[in-house]
């Protein structure tokens, strides 16, 4: 939990949408994980623009900071709305519906630096993914794909699981509504910042615990095609930050 009067060190945020079954689950987790490090950090749930279940309940019952989503409901705006909510000096952004491990948080930090970006990484030597092989199949494409049209030297553009310098993401002007901001966000840290150190780490990912994918398989690919020509015609002289 949140100490009162101290600087926040890190910041955990989750986007949800009808996730309530699985933060019931992950949100003890968590806490027990993080209560190791010995720091001051706070946990921070962003629900739908308006509930549409009992995840606020959840979220007070285990101490959770409950935040609704400005803009929309996407994935997009629930990420920028976690990023204007934390105050911590690093966040952590992780999926609510289990398929990120609560107890993986404690190695993200502990590979933080100044002007870092650590990624639990799938595709490294000990990385692996649960998902099915078609999906394996169009993550590995989509990742492939990102890394070398934006010449981006990383294995694993697209999982959200990542620990950030929040000063890194607090300066960004984000455009993308969908699942294809996680990748915006990395180009842009990488292409605008000069001294951002990016380190990947193997992680195991996991299947969702409880209910369907929120993700539309048409409408995923479309985007982030659509993204990635967006980003490769960017005027990076301008920079994406304010």
């Amino acid at each position: 939990m949140v100490k009162i009067n101290k600087i926040v060190e890190l910041s955990i945020v989750l986007p949800a949408y009808l996730e309530q079954d699985n933060l019931e689950i992950i949100l003890p987790r968590i806490f027990n994980t993080v209560e190791i490090l010995g720091i001051n950090y706070e946990v921070i749930v962003i629900d739908t623009e308006t509930p549409l279940d009992f995840t606020k309940d959840t979220c007070e019952k285990y101490g959770a900071v409950y935040i609704n989503r400005d803009g929309n409901n996407s994935f997009g705006s629930a990420l920028k709305t976690g990023i204007v909510t934390a105050q911590g000096k690093f966040i952590i952004f992780m999926d609510s519906d289990g398929s990120h491990s609560p107890e993986f948080i404690n190695n993200l930090y502990k590979n933080k630096c100044d002007n870092c970006v650590v990624i639990a990484s799938r595709y490294i030597k000990g990385g692996f993914t649960d998902n099915n092989i078609l999906l394996v199949w169009m993550s590995k494409i989509l990742n492939i794909v990102y890394s070398r049209v934006l010449s981006l030297k990383i294995k694993d553009v697209s999982n959200n699981f990542k620990l950030y310098d929040a000063k890194l993401l607090k300066c960004l002007e984000l455009k993308c509504d969908n699942f294809d901001i996680v990748e915006e966000i990395l180009f842009k840290i990488v292409k605008h910042n000069i001294n951002a150190i990016i380190i990947e780490i193997p992680y195991t990912f996991k299947k969702r615990m409880f209910g369907k994918t929120k993700r539309n398989i048409i409408l995923f690919m479309f985007t982030f095609i659509v993204t990635l020509i967006k980003l490769v015609l960017s005027d990076t002289s301008k920079g994406s930050n304010k």
